[in-house]
C-alpha cells in the first residue's frame, strides 16, 4: 500500500469583494474537499478597497486506497465558500451568512503539475431561494494547491487515460414521470478500472423540466456534485455542450425519419442533468476497455427514479443488447452510496428528512420503450484507443510535395565563366531596359525618320525618372551585383581587404574600365543580333510576392512587407490590385498619404474602379480632406448605384458629418438594394429547387423546403406599412431548424473595410450591426471587432471578443485561428498550441490556414516535436507554398537528420526568396555535414551579409565548423 500524499492548500488574498455586498467588513472562508470540512481561515476584515487577506493553510491527504483517491480527484473539485460575520450585537451571538462560493479544479494535479495557483470566481449566493445572484460580481479568491511530490508519474500519466462523461439529459420520458419534489432521478454505469474492479459512475439529481423550450446551445457543463449554495457554482469553467447537427452524432434516432421526434421531444417533458464526470484510465483500464469494445459495441447505461418515501427494491429488466444480465442499481446499492453525497449544504436542507432512499419499484419496464425515451450524453478520451501512424504517409508527401527540378549545368569555374555570365547579365538588363522604353514611348520604325536630340533627351529623362520612382533601377543594379562580385574573385582574385584607400581607388578605376569595356561588347552582339535570348521569367509570381509581404508583415519586419509589395507593383504597375494592397499596407502603418498615391494611382488606371474610388474616398476621411472624400463616395454610387458596399460608406461618412438625412439616405438605398439581393437569391434557389422536384413526386416534408426569410436583416421590413408588415409575417412559414444569421449592410461593409484595413470606418460600421440586430451581436461581430483590438495590441478587449464569439459560434474555426494568434502573440504557446491544433481537426478550414501552420509549427519546432512540425510545414507547402513554409521543412528534416529531404526543401526556400539569412545558414550547416567545405563558405558568407539575428544557428554554424575541423568559414 503506498504512502498518503499531502495536498496542500493556501487561500491568499480575495479581489472584489465589493462587489458581491457594499457593505461587507468582516469575512471568513472555509475550505471543504469531497464532503469533508477541512476548516476555516480567521476572521478578516475587507479593506475598503474591496480586497481581503486571508493567508490560511490547510491539507488533505491523496492515497488511491483513501477516500479522497484518484478517482475521487479526477472529478472533484475544492470547494470554497465564503462567509459573513455581522457584527455582533449584545448578548446576541455573531451571525454567519454563507455570501459566495468557489471551486478549483485539482485536475492539473494529475496531469504532471506540482503547483497550481488559480484566482477562482466567487459566485454569489442568493439572498433567498427564488433570487438571482447578482449578475456584475467580479469577486474572485487566490488559491494555491500543491505537493511535493508527483501523484502520477509521467510513465502512469503517458500510459493511461483520461474519460470524460457528460449526461445532458433523458428525452421523452414515461408519463409516471411527474414533478415531485421527493423523486430523484438518476444514471448510472460502469467503466474498467484497475485490475478487475469496475468503477461505477452515477449521476444523480436530475431535474424534471415540463413542457417548454428546447434546451439552450451551448450551456455549460456541471460539477457531478449536489445542490451547491451558489448554483453558479456548479458550473464548469469553460466547458460547454454545444449541440450539434444529429447526423454527427453517434448512436441512434440519427436518421432524417426520427428529426421531427426529437425536435419534439427536446421540448417536451425531459429530465436535465448536464453533468460531466470524469475518471482517469491506468494502462490495464484502457487494455480491458479495449477488448470490452471489441466484444460488444454497447455499453449499458441504466436510469433509476428513486423515492424518498416509498420502500421497496427496483425490478431489472435484462439489458440483452449490451449482453449484460444484472442491475448496477439493485446489485450495487452500497457501493454507490445512495444517500446524500454533495459538498456544502443545501439552502433548503434545515429539515432534510432522514430517510433512506429506495427504488421505486417499475411494475411494467416497457413503459420506457413505448415512450421513446433517450438519453443524450457525451463521452471523452484524451487520446484515441489507436493511435494513428503517420510517418510512412508523411515520407510519401514529402516525394509529392518537393518536384523534381532539372539538373543544374556542369559549373565552369575560372575567370572565363564569371565574365561570360557578367556578359548574360548586360544583355537581359539591357533588353529588359528595351522593353520598357517600349512600353513607353512605343517601336520607333524605321520610315518615321531620326529622333531630333531634344525629344531624345526628354524620353530619356522620362525612362530615367520611372526607372527610380518604381524600384527597377535598384533590381536591375543588384541583377548585375554578383556577377560583379564574381569577377573581382576570380579574375582579380581579390578576397581581402586593401591595405590603403589609394590602392583601393587604383583597382576601382581598373576595375571600371574593364567592366565598360565588356558591356559594350555585351551590347553590341545584342545589337548585331547574334546570339540573343530572351529574359528568364521570374520565378515568383505577383501572387506569391502578396503572401511574402504578407508573411513579412506578420512578422513585424515592414521594410521586407514593403519591399516584396513594391516588387509586386514593379512585375506590373497597370495592376489595380497590386496598388491597392501596398495602400492598404500603408494605411494600416499609419502612411496615409502614401496609401492616397497608391489608391489615386489605382484610380488612373481605372476611373471606373469602384473599390479604388471607396478607398480614396477612407483615406481622404483619414487625412481630414472631408470635400474630396465626399466627392469620391459620391461618384462610387454614381458610377455603381447597385453597389451595397458603395451606399453604405457614404452613409457612414455623412454620419460622421452631422448630416444624418443624406446618411439616412444612402443607408435605406443599401438596406433596399441588400433586400433585393436576398429576394432574388431565394428566387433562383426555389427556382432550382422545383426543377429537382419535377421528376419525383411532390413532397410535402417541410424540412425539405428551404426557408431563407431568417436570412433576411431586421432592416429589410424598414419602410412598408404596417398591414405590409404584417402580411409578410403571416407568410413567413415557422423555420424548422436554426438559420443562419442574418446578412445585413454593416456586415458586408465590414468584410470590405478590413480588407483593405479601413479600421476606423470598421469600428462606425460595427457601432450600427450592434444596434440593428435585434438577436444579439453574432459570431462574425465579434471576430471583426476582435480583429480590430489585435491590430493595436489591445490583447483583453480582444480575447474578450473571441471569448464570445467562442460562446456563440463554439466550431467556427476563424474563433480558434484569431485565438491562437491571440496567444502566439502574447507569446502564450501552449494555449496557442492548443487552438491551432482545433483549427486543424476542423473539417472546414480558417479563412488564414497558412499562418496557423505557420506559427504551429514554430511552436512544434521550439518544442523540439519535429515529426509534427515538418507535417505541418507540408500542410502549409500544399496550401500555399513559400520561403518560410519550405524553410520550416528544411529545419524539421535536418533536426530529424533526414538530410537528403532537409537539403531540398532549403533549395526550394532559396529558390523564392534568395534572401533568408536563415535559409543560407542551413545550407551551411548541411554542407558541412556532407563535408562539402567550399559549399558551406559560400553559404556562410551570404549569411554573415543577409544579416543572420539567429545567434543560437550561428553558433551551431561555427561548432559544425569545429566539429568537422574545416577552416575558418568567416574568411
Amino acid at each position: 500500500m503506498s504512502q498518503p500524499i499531502p495536498v496542500q492548500i493556501t487561500v491568499g488574498n480575495a479581489q472584489d469583494l465589493k462587489t458581491l455586498k457594499s457593505s461587507l467588513l468582516l469575512t471568513v472562508v472555509r475550505v471543504e474537499y469531497n464532503g469533508a470540512g477541512l476548516g476555516e481561515s480567521s476572521k478578516t476584515n475587507v479593506l475598503p478597497d474591496g480586497t481581503a487577506e486571508y493567508d490560511f493553510s490547510t491539507s488533505f491527504e491523496y492515497s488511491p486506497d483513501g477516500p479522497n483517491s484518484l478517482d475521487v480527484l479526477v472529478q472533484k473539485p475544492l470547494l470554497l465558500t465564503l462567509l459573513e460575520v455581522a457584527a455582533k450585537e449584545k448578548k446576541k451571538t455573531e451571525k454567519v451568512t454563507p455570501l459566495a462560493q468557489a471551486v478549483v479544479d485539482l485536475l492539473p494535479l494529475l496531469q504532471g503539475v506540482r503547483s497550481l495557483k488559480v484566482l477562482a470566481p466567487l459566485y454569489a449566493v442568493p439572498a433567498f431561494p427564488s433570487a438571482m445572484p447578482h449578475p456584475e460580481a467580479t469577486a474572485g479568491l487566490e488559491v494555491i494547491v500543491s505537493t511535493k511530490e508527483l501523484l502520477l508519474s509521467a510513465t502512469q500519466f503517458s500510459s493511461g487515460n483520461l474519460l470524460s462523461i457528460t449526461l445532458e439529459a433523458a428525452y421523452s420520458v414515461p408519463e409516471a414521470f411527474t414533478p415531485d419534489a421527493q423523486q430523484n432521478y438518476m444514471a448510472c454505469l460502469q467503466i474498467p478500472a484497475a485490475g478487475e474492479k469496475e468503477l461505477p459512475l452515477l449521476f444523480k439529481n436530475g431535474i424534471l423540466k415540463a413542457d417548454g423550450e428546447k434546451e439552450p446551445f451551448p450551456r455549460p457543463k456541471n460539477w457531478p456534485l449536489g445542490p451547491l449554495l451558489a448554483p453558479d457554482a456548479l458550473n464548469i469553467p469553460n466547458s460547454f455542450i454545444v449541440g450539434g447537427p444529429y447526423e454527427d452524432e453517434d448512436g441512434e434516432l440519427t436518421k432524417s425519419e426520427d428529426r421531427a421526434f426529437r425536435i419534439q421531444a427536446e421540448s417536451s417533458r425531459r429530465v436535465v442533468w448536464d453533468t460531466e464526470i470524469r475518471c482517469f484510465l491506468d494502462a490495464a483500464a484502457v487494455a480491458t476497455l479495449q477488448s470490452r469494445i471489441a466484444e460488444c459495441r454497447h455499453w449499458p447505461v441504466e436510469l433509476c427514479r428513486m423515492s424518498m418515501s416509498s420502500g421497496g427494491k427496483g425490478k431489472a429488466s435484462k439489458l440483452d443488447k449490451t449482453r449484460v444480465q444484472y442491475s448496477i442499481f439493485r446489485d450495487r446499492r452500497s457501493q454507490l452510496s445512495l444517500g446524500k453525497e454533495r459538498l456544502g449544504t443545501s439552502p433548503g436542507s434545515k429539515a432534510a428528512p432522514n430517510k433512506t432512499q429506495k427504488e421505486e419499484k417499475d411494475s411494467n419496464a416497457t413503459q420506457y420503450s413505448e415512450a421513446g425515451t433517450f438519453l443524450v450524453m457525451e463521452i471523452n478520451l484524451d487520446r484515441p484507443l489507436v493511435p494513428k501512424r503517420l510517418r510512412e504517409e508523411l515520407v510519401q508527401r514529402v516525394k509529392e510535395l518537393i518536384p523534381p527540378h532539372p539538373a543544374l549545368p556542369p559549373r565552369t569555374e575560372g575567370a572565363k565563366k564569371v565574365v561570360e555570365d557578367y556578359h548574360k547579365r548586360v544583355t537581359s538588363v539591357a533588353v529588359a531596359i528595351l522593353r520598357e522604353y517600349h512600353e513607353l514611348f512605343g517601336k520607333q520604325l524605321p520610315d518615321q525618320g531620326m529622333m531630333d536630340h531634344k525629344t531624345m533627351e526628354e524620353q530619356k529623362r522620362q525612362l530615367n525618372y520611372e526607372l527610380n520612382t518604381s524600384g527597377k533601377y535598384f533590381a536591375f543594379k543588384e541583377q548585375l551585383k554578383y556577377s560583379v562580385v564574381k569577377i573581382v574573385r576570380e579574375k582579380y582574385l581579390k578576397t581581402t581587404a586593401f591595405e590603403t584607400k589609394e590602392k583601393l581607388q587604383e583597382f576601382l578605376s581598373e576595375l571600371y574600365v574593364y567592366l565598360v569595356d565588356h558591356m559594350h561588347m555585351a551590347l553590341n552582339k545584342l545589337l548585331s543580333g547574334e546570339d540573343v535570348s530572351p529574359a528568364p521569367p521570374p520565378y515568383t509570381t505577383r501572387k506569391q510576392l502578396l503572401l511574402f509581404a504578407r508573411e513579412a508583415e506578420a512578422n513585424k519586419d515592414l521594410n521586407l512587407a514593403s519591399l516584396f509589395y513594391k516588387q509586386r507593383i514593379a512585375r506590373d504597375q497597370r495592376s489595380i490590385q497590386s496598388w491597392l494592397a501596398y495602400g492598404a499596407f500603408c494605411l494600416l502603418h499609419e502612411d496615409a498619404t502614401k496609401a492616397q498615391e497608391c489608391f489615386q494611382q489605382a484610380v488612373c488606371l481605372d476611373p471606373q474602379h469602384i473599390q479604388s474610388l471607396l478607398l480614396c474616398g477612407i483615406v481622404a476621411v483619414k487625412l481630414q480632406h472631408y470635400e474630396e472624400a465626399e466627392i469620391f463616395f459620391e461618384d462610387a454610387c454614381c458610377l455603381e448605384p447597385s453597389s451595397i458596399i458603395a451606399w453604405t460608406l457614404a452613409g457612414l461618412f455623412y454620419e460622421l458629418q452631422n448630416n444624418y438625412i443624406q446618411a439616412e439616405r444612402s443607408f435605406r438605398e443599401a438596406k433596399k438594394l441588400l433586400r433585393a439581393e436576398l429576394e432574388e437569391e431565394r428566387r433562383l434557389l426555389e427556382a432550382a429547387e422545383g426543377e429537382e422536384k419535377k421528376p419525383s413526386s411532390p413532397s410535402t416534408d417541410p424540412e425539405k423546403i428551404p426557408d431563407s426569410s431568417a436570412d433576411k436583416p431586421p432592416e429589410a421590413v424598414e419602410g412598408v406599412t404596417s398591414n405590409e408588415e404584417a402580411t409578410a409575417v403571416q407568410e413567413v412559414p415557422e423555420a424548422a431548424e436554426p438559420q443562419p444569421p442574418p446578412c445585413t449592410i454593416f456586415m458586408k461593409t465590414v468584410e470590405f473595410l478590413m480588407k483593405f484595413n479601413a479600421v476606423r470606418f470598421v469600428h462606425k460600421a460595427l457601432a450600427h450591426e450592434l444596434l440593428s440586430l435585434q438577436g444579439g451581436p453574432t459570431c462574425a461581430y465579434y471576430l471583426a471587432l476582435a480583429w480590430t483590438y489585435l491590430l493595436r495590441e489591445d490583447f483583453p478587449r480582444c480575447g474578450q471578443c473571441l471569448c464570445e464569439a467562442a460562446r456563440i459560434d463554439p466550431l467556427n474555426p476563424n474563433v480558434w485561428a484569431q485565438k491562437g494568434h491571440l496567444f502566439y502573440l502574447q507569446k502564450d504557446f501552449d494555449k496557442a498550441k492548443d487552438c491551432y491544433e482545433r483549427v486543424i481537426s476542423f473539417v472546414e478550414d480558417a479563412a488564414d490556414m497558412h499562418f496557423v501552420y505557420l506559427r504551429l509549427g514554430s511552436i512544434y519546432l521550439d518544442e523540439k516535436e519535429y515529426g509534427r512540425a515538418k507535417h505541418i510545414y507540408l500542410l502549409a507547402c500544399d496550401n500555399s507554398a513559400s520561403c518560410l513554409t519550405w524553410l520550416g521543412v528544411g529545419i524539421a528534416c535536418y533536426r530529424l537528420e533526414e538530410m537528403l529531404e532537409a537539403e531540398d526543401a532549403l533549395s526550394e526556400a532559396n529558390a523564392l526568396n534568395n534572401t533568408n539569412a536563415e535559409v543560407w545558414g542551413y545550407l551551411a550547416l548541411i554542407c558541412l555535414q556532407g563535408g562539402r567545405q567550399l559549399e558551406a563558405e559560400q553559404c556562410y558568407k551570404y549569411t554573415v551579409k543577409l544579416g543572420l539575428q539567429n545567434d543560437a544557428l550561428l553558433q551551431e554554424i561555427r561548432a559544425a565548423q569545429h566539429r568537422f575541423g574545416f577552416g575558418d568559414p568567416s574568411l
